[in-house]
């Protein structure tokens, strides 16, 4: 067995779980209609039959001031009971075991009923809780107890309490957002009572065969927070109160520090999980970037958990256990931690899903079935969009030919794995040609298709996936030698100089910038420098485990422009844009809106801003303006009376979406 200790049942006395992945708690937004607990079941049937040991469900409120927004997943009342079966059920089935997670947003909750333990406006939402009596503590203790029954009453193996990342459990604990002066509020010991009673009584209430997880904040990375000395503390009482397992939780959501997204380190946060190794009993759960099985495995060779947990890359792969069992890892369809299908879509109140999974919470609608008419097939690219409608139409059974004119596949992506902290994307190329031998593909690389090669090749459709070309720099010396595109910096094709401005700060722009800012190798692939880059103190000397950031220096002095007002990457994605406008100001890029591009000549760049006239005496112009669909086959296809079709930036050139580019793509091949 390749992951010996990944793959280990771990026995919790009065249950087995049959390996050490726990599938981490995420919201997808199907919680939160009764109408959609069918395809929550499903969603989760297809982990528990891909393997994984535990599954812990997205929060659910134990009443209504604790729902994160209005009418949020809640299990409260007797009749909720009925739906929340048809999940246990469906894992069960599976054979599986699954924990309900109770979640109380307090003052994060996006509402006017929120309540916390003190009237402290958070700065993510807007706004200000109520101040929870006495009275309403003991209602809100209750809650979660009444909450861990009816969760016990639907066929739930467990519950994992929410005592992390900044909700209410946790703001109960700090300085920061606790100045009560009673006997939830002052000393540590009385800002500890609140979760302690709650995992008290709920162990009284749901019995000794019930699993309770708690979700622990061992490193908070906000200011007024929680010492270690007392995280430790917590840990021992929480054990003691009854809790089976302590799961690890890393950062408040209005931490300054990045904590999922795809530049931070793989397991960057383990060391802080083996802290508090030998300071309890029970099993405990790291977490936090754990993408594939070696590095699991390593993690739990090196004493650091004693399981490991995963939400995204069990969004991305739902059979990632099974093909980790099988010796298949190369099978892994890994999440690249972009979140912008999951946890950008759960803040913009979409449903979630996954870039390099468009059926992940789709399972009951995207469908991938064999074809009842089998055709030949020629896809034009081995891009994105390309590479998944190649191998989704191969996988139900089509005869499938993939063209480039590269020698390689990946197209856009292969300039994306080059960008410091975008690595994982060598892994998505890795699973797609993978997967490509595995589906029988005909890979024609190498090879310029033509009109006329593709009406007389005998294809009965034609997938043009051709992508998209950098729109053209209409100003004066656009052709000047100082002019460059992304394209000439990120294939790698040009030097480039000790100054640059760059015209355009979309996605592409920032991107560009961090390549040309960030010493190689990146410090995304080191946990210790990406630490003191980010202000992470490792030893926990300080509460909350902050220190002063200590940027490196930037490898070029940079300009990053945008015509249109306002400040740069305000159009990035939401959860992960302030860390690349935060990772830019480290590198000291000037950024400007509202700029207007004079010319380009042997002086620099000539621009306006504000009214006034200024040279950017800079020794290139990285040309970041937009892209346009590459359609040259498709007119002449038309005309030959081809069944052609536009998948991905051929389709629509908006940005380098490589999101919208595989779900289309897999959709179409689902259909054809």
């Amino acid at each position: 067995m390749s992951y010996p200790h990944l793959l280990a049942p771990l026995d919790l006395g009065f249950t087995t779980l049959r390996n050490r992945v726990l599938m981490g708690s995420m919201h997808t937004g199907l919680e939160d209609k009764a109408a959609d607990f069918d395809k929550l079941a499903a969603y989760f049937a297809e982990r528990a039959a891909g393997g994984v040991g535990l599954i812990v469900t997205g929060g659910m409120a134990p009443n209504l001031r604790g729902w994160l927004k209005p009418m949020s997943g809640t299990m409260s009342m007797p009749w909720h009971v009925a739906r929340h079966r048809k999940v246990t059920r469906a894992v069960h089935a599976e054979g599986g075991k699954i924990c309900m997670q109770i979640l109380h947003a307090g003052r994060y909750g996006y509402h006017p009923l929120s309540v916390a333990p003190s009237a402290i406006k958070s700065p993510i939402t807007p706004f200000t809780p109520r101040a929870l009596g006495a009275a309403g503590v003991e209602r809100t203790i209750n809650a979660f107890v009444r909450s861990a029954k009816l969760a016990r009453d639907a066929g739930y193996d467990g519950v994992e309490v929410m005592g992390s990342e900044g909700y209410l459990i946790n703001q109960f604990l700090t300085t920061r957002t606790n100045t009560r002066n009673d006997q939830w509020g002052g000393s540590a010991e009385n800002r500890m009572r609140f979760p302690v009673e709650i995992v008290r009584r709920m162990r009284e209430a749901v019995g000794k065969d019930f699993i309770i997880i708690y979700r622990l904040s061992m490193l908070d990375l906000v200011d007024n927070a929680q010492p270690w000395d007392d995280i430790v503390t917590l840990g021992r009482k929480i054990e003691a109160a009854g809790a089976t397992i302590i799961n690890t939780g890393i950062g408040w959501h209005e931490a300054r520090v990045p904590t999922i997204v795809t530049s931070v380190p793989r397991g960057a946060f383990t060391w802080v999980t083996r802290r508090m190794k030998g300071n309890v009993g029970i099993p405990l759960v790291t977490t936090n970037r754990i993408n594939m099985p070696d590095v699991a495995e390593r993690i739990l060779a090196g004493g650091d958990a004693d399981m490991v947990s995963m939400a995204r890359p069990l969004l991305a792969d739902p059979h990632w256990v099974n093909k980790a069992k099988a010796n298949q890892a190369i099978a892994i369809n890994t999440c690249i931690a972009c979140n912008q299908a999951c946890l950008d879509h759960v803040f913009g109140n979409k449903l979630a899903s996954c870039l390099v999974n468009p059926r992940a919470c789709h399972e009951t609608e995207l469908k991938i079935l064999p074809t009842a008419a089998k055709k030949r097939v020629a896809v034009v690219g081995a891009g994105p969009a390309g590479l998944a409608a190649a191998t989704t139409l191969a996988e139900r059974g089509h005869a499938v030919t993939l063209f480039d004119r590269a020698s390689e596949i990946g197209g856009q992506f292969n300039m994306a794995k080059r960008i410091p902290g975008k690595e994982e994307f060598h892994e998505t190329l890795r699973y797609f040609g993978h997967r490509l031998d595995a589906t029988g593909v005909t890979q024609a690389l190498g090879t310029e298709a033509t009109v006329d090669s593709l009406a007389t090749g005998g294809f009965d459709t034609v997938l043009l996936a051709t992508g998209v070309t950098p729109r053209p720099l209409a100003i004066e010396g656009a052709t000047h030698p100082k002019v460059l595109s992304y394209l000439d910096v990120l294939h790698g094709n040009h030097p480039v100089g000790a100054k640059v401005a760059i015209i355009g700060a979309g996605g592409i722009g920032f991107d560009v910038a961090e390549f040309l800012t960030e010493a190689a190798p990146s410090p995304t692939t080191d946990v210790a420098r990406w630490s003191k880059e980010w202000g992470v103190d490792m030893a926990m000397a300080t509460p909350g485990g902050l220190m002063k950031a200590t940027p490196e220096a930037p490898e070029r002095q940079v300009w990053l422009l945008q015509r249109s007002e306002g400040r740069p990457g305000g159009r990035l994605n939401k959860t992960s844009g302030w860390v690349h406008r935060a990772t830019l100001k480290n590198k000291k890029v000037q950024m400007f809106g509202g700029v207007t591009y004079d010319r380009i000549d042997d002086e620099g760049l000539h621009v306006t801003m504000d009214g006034q006239k200024h040279i950017l005496g800079v020794d290139h112009v990285v040309v970041c303006a937009g892209q346009e669909p590459n359609r040259v086959l498709h007119e002449g296809l038309v005309a030959r009376g081809i069944d052609v079709r536009l998948v991905g930036g051929a389709d629509v050139a908006a940005e380098l979406d490589a999101k919208r580019a595989i779900d289309q793509a897999t959709r179409l091949a689902a259909s054809l």
